[in-house]
C-alpha cells in the first residue's frame, strides 16, 4: 500500500522563497505521516503567470537553487514538483537562455527523469498559445526537443519508474496541465504512454485558472480520457490568485484522484489548501482511502466564491485593508459594497454619494439603505457645485487668436455627463481613498465595458474592476444570491434590483420617468456576449445572418423577441451598428485604459482578449445582407 500526499499549495507568482518554504512544510507532514509520495502543482516553485519575469536569468537561477533544495528533502519521500528548468548548452531564437516548464521528481536525495529523456526530469509537451497562456514566449517544449535533435516525440516521452524501499515500485506517466487537455493537438501524449508503455498511474501536475464551468468541465473531461486507458490518476492544482497585468486570475484548486473508470475518488476544496493523503493500492492500481467530492453548485454561487477569493487575495497581496466606494443607489455599485461587506470589516468600508441635480430622491434613499444595511461608514458629497463652477469657468474663458477673441467652448449635456463622472471618481472618490487611507474601486460590468458605456478617468476608474467580466443578468442573480445566501438578509436594497438602470447625469435620464440606460440588457446582454465570448467571435455579419433566419434569439440564447424591441429592420440594423462601432471601436481604447479585471470567464477583457485599436469594420457580405433587409 501506497500513501500519497496531494498537496494543493497557494502558489505566490514571483515569490519562490515563500513557496519553497510552503512546500518544506508539507513535505515534514508528509513525512510524519508516513507518506510514500507527495505531489505539488505546476511550477509552484517560480509561480506561473509573472510576465517577463521569465526573462530575468537571475530569477531563473534562484528558482533553480530551491529546486535542488526541495530535492535534499527526497530522503524518505518521493517528491513530485514542478519548476522552471534550464538548458545551459542552449539558447532559444531570440538570444534568451533556454527554459523549460518541468515536472521533477526527486527521490532519495536524486533526481529521477523519464525513462527516454536526456534530461532528469519531464518537459511539458503541449504548449497553449491562447486566451492568457503565452507558454511559446517563454519555454520550448518537449516536441521541439525532440525535432532538434531529430527525433520523433515519441522516441522521448516514457514513464518514470520509481522503486520503494518496502519493494513496491510504480510506473508513472507524467503529464503536465495542458498534456492532458490534448483533443486539438496532433500529437497526445496521454495516449502515446499508455499505447506503449504498461502504467500504474497519471499524475498530471497542474497550474490551471479558474473559469465558470471550467471545473466540472476538467473532471467530465480528464475522466472520460481515463476511464478509456483504464489507468487510475492523480490530477494536483493550486490556489491562490495570479495575473498577467490586466487581468486578476483565481486558481480554485480541484485537485483529485481518479478511479480506472474515469470516476473521480476524491477532490480538495475548491480555493483552499489542503496536504491530502490517500491510499493507493499499487496491485490492484485503485485508491482505498475514503471517498470525497464537493457539492455541485449554482453557477452564481461558483461566481460568488470567485470573487470573494480574488478580492480577498488581492487585497491582502497588495497590503490594502480599506476601501471606498462610490454608490448611487443602483445594482452596479450596490452589488460591489456587499461583495465587499462580505469580506472586510464594516468599519473598512466607506461608502460615498455623489449627488447632482439629476439624481432623484428614491436612488439616494437607496444609497442610504445600503449603508445602513451594511452597518459601514457612509458620506454625501454633491458635485452640483463642482459642475456649476465648471461651467462658469467655461464662459469666462474665451479663445483667443493672435490677441483677438474667437468665441467660447460649449459644453453640451453630453460633455457635462462626463463632466460630472470624472468628478465624482477623479477627485472625490480619489481624494476620499487617500483621506481613510485606501482604495476606490470600479464598479463596471461586462455589458457597459463592451460598448464603452461608461466614463474614462471616472467611473472607468479605480484600484480594481471585481464585477467587470459579469454580464448585467449574472449581476442581478448575484444580488439576489448575496441577499439570500451569503447575508441571509437584505443587504443590497429591493429597490436596487428593482428600478430600471439609469446613469442619472442628465435631464432624459429621470429615473423616476422609467427613463434608464440605452443598453436594453435581456437582449444587448446577449449580443455582446457573443461578439465578446465565443470562442468564433461573431461580427454583424453572423448576426444580421440569424436576425434574417429568424433563428437570432436561440443562438444567442436571450429571451426576449428582438422584433418587439426593433419593430422594423431598418431599427435592428441602427442598433447593430451603434453598439458594433463602439464595441470595435472607442470602447476598445477605454478598455486598455481601465483598471485590471477579475476574470471569471472564457474571455474576459484584458490580455484574455486581445485587442487592437482599429476603425470598426463591415464585411462585404454583411453590406449585402443590410441592403437585401432594408430594401424588403
Amino acid at each position: 500500500m501506497l500513501k500519497i500526499a496531494l498537496a494543493q499549495l497557494n502558489v505566490h507568482p514571483g515569490d519562490p522563497r515563500r513557496n519553497v518554504q510552503s512546500m518544506e512544510r508539507c513535505i515534514s507532514q508528509a513525512k510524519e505521516q508516513h507518506c510514500h509520495i507527495i505531489v505539488f502543482p505546476e511550477l509552484s516553485i517560480p509561480g506561473y503567470l509573472i510576465g517577463d519575469i521569465w526573462d530575468q536569468p537571475d530569477y531563473i537561477r534562484e528558482c533553480v537553487h530551491f529546486g535542488e533544495r526541495i530535492r535534499a528533502l527526497s530522503d524518505r519521500i518521493t517528491i513530485f514538483f514542478g519548476n522552471v528548468a534550464c538548458d545551459e548548452t542552449r539558447l532559444n531564437p531570440d538570444g534568451r537562455q533556454r527554459k523549460y516548464n518541468a515536472l521533477f521528481v526527486a527521490q532519495n536525495g536524486q533526481f529521477i527523469g523519464p525513462e527516454r529523456s536526456p534530461y532528469p526530469y519531464y518537459i511539458k509537451t503541449l504548449m497553449p498559445n491562447y486566451r492568457e497562456f503565452s507558454d511559446t514566449r517563454y519555454f520550448t517544449s518537449l516536441l521541439q526537443v525532440s525535432q532538434e535533435r531529430h527525433l520523433f516525440p515519441e522516441d522521448l516521452i516514457s514513464p518514470i519508474t520509481l522503486t520503494f524501499s518496502g519493494g513496491q515500485t510504480l510506473r508513472v506517466g507524467p503529464l503536465i496541465c495542458e498534456d492532458s487537455w490534448d483533443d486539438n493537438y496532433p500529437f497526445k501524449p496521454m495516449q502515446y504512454l499508455h499505447d506503449n508503455y504498461p502504467l500504474d498511474v497519471f499524475i498530471n501536475i497542474s497550474n490551471s485558472p479558474f473559469t465558470l464551468g471550467k471545473t466540472q468541465r476538467r473532471h467530465r473531461l480528464f475522466g472520460k480520457s481515463i476511464g478509456q486507458f483504464n489507468v487510475p490518476a492523480l490530477y494536483v492544482n493550486c490556489t491562490g490568485i495570479q495575473n498577467n497585468g490586466k487581468n486578476i486570475y483565481t486558481f480554485d484548486g480541484a485537485s483529485g484522484a481518479y478511479g480506472k473508470d474515469g470516476s473521480l475518488h476524491y477532490e480538495c476544496p475548491l480555493f483552499h489548501e489542503e496536504l491530502a493523503i490517500l491510499d493507493f493500492d499499487e496491485t490492484s492500481h485503485t485508491f482505498v482511502s475514503p471517498q470525497k467530492q464537493n457539492p455541485q453548485e449554482e453557477e452564481v454561487a461558483d461566481i460568488c466564491h470567485s470573487l470573494q477569493y480574488g478580492i480577498r487575495s488581492f487585497m491582502e497581496n497588495a497590503g490594502l485593508s480599506k476601501v471606498v466606494l462610490g454608490v448611487s443607489g443602483g445594482i452596479d455599485s450596490a452589488v460591489n459594497a456587499a461583495l465587499y461587506a462580505s469580506i472586510l470589516p464594516k468599519e473598512n468600508i466607506l461608502l460615498v454619494n455623489m449627488p447632482s441635480v439629476y439624481n432623484s430622491s428614491m436612488t439616494k434613499d437607496l444609497a442610504q439603505q445600503l449603508a445602513d444595511h451594511i452597518g459601514c461608514y457612509y458620506t454625501v458629497i454633491p458635485v452640483q457645485d463642482s459642475l456649476e463652477l465648471t461651467r462658469k469657468q467655461f464662459r469666462e474663458a474665451p479663445l483667443l487668436q493672435n490677441g483677438e477673441e474667437k468665441g467660447h467652448l460649449a459644453l453640451t449635456s453630453f460633455i457635462e455627463e462626463n463632466i460630472q463622472a470624472r468628478d465624482r471618481s477623479s477627485r472625490i472618490l480619489a481624494a476620499a481613498a487617500a483621506a481613510f487611507g485606501g482604495v476606490f474601486t470600479c464598479n463596471a460590468n461586462k455589458a457597459e465595458s463592451s460598448v464603452g458605456y461608461a466614463t474614462l478617468y471616472g467611473d472607468h476608474a479605480g484600484f480594481l474592476a471585481a464585477t467587470a467580466d459579469l454580464w448585467k443578468h449574472q449581476v442581478y442573480a448575484l444580488a439576489r444570491y448575496l441577499n439570500d445566501v451569503v447575508f441571509q438578509r437584505e443587504v443590497v436594497p429591493q429597490g436596487s434590483i428593482d428600478i430600471v438602470p439609469s446613469a442619472e447625469l442628465s435631464a432624459s435620464q429621470d429615473i423616476t420617468k422609467g427613463q434608464g440606460d440605452p443598453i436594453v440588457y435581456p437582449y444587448h446582454d446577449y449580443l455582446f456576449r457573443a461578439m465578446v465570448e465565443r470562442w468564433q467571435r461573431v461580427t454583424p455579419e453572423t448576426i444580421l445572418t440569424w436576425y434574417a433566419e429568424g433563428t437570432l434569439e436561440k443562438q444567442i440564447g436571450c429571451s426576449v423577441n428582438v422584433r418587439d424591441v426593433f419593430p422594423t429592420a431598418k431599427a435592428f440594423i441602427d442598433d447593430l451598428e451603434r453598439w458594433w462601432r463602439l464595441l470595435s471601436g472607442f470602447a476598445v481604447a477605454k478598455r486598455i485604459q481601465s483598471p485590471p479585471v477579475l476574470s471569471i470567464s472564457r474571455r474576459s477583457f484584458g490580455y484574455d482578449l486581445r485587442e487592437a485599436q482599429l476603425k470598426p469594420y463591415y464585411t462585404t457580405r454583411y453590406e449585402e445582407l443590410k441592403q437585401t433587409l432594408l430594401n424588403q
